[in-house]
């Protein structure tokens, strides 16, 4: 697989996750309190949000990008 399909297929997968999802969510754990041996944790969900615009455009230029890849053989 050559690096440009690469690059195309995760600008596809980015692309589709901000036209369906909005974005992309990923939990985060974190130290709180610490008294001793007694600690408390805690997860944080947290979202970085994509456009469907900027999604739209990725979906778009990673299908650019496998077709020019492919034609380049």
């Amino acid at each position: 697989m050559k690096v440009g399909t690469l690059v195309g297929l995760i600008l596809i997968v980015l692309g589709a996750v901000g036209l369906i999802y909005g974005g992309i969510t990923y939990t985060k754990k974190r130290d709180t309190v610490g008294l001793g041996p007694i600690e408390v944790t805690t997860t944080q969900k947290e979202t970085v949000p994509i456009s469907p615009i900027v999604g739209g455009i990725l979906l778009v230029a990673g299908v650019a990008v496998v077709v020019a890849t492919r034609r380049a053989r």
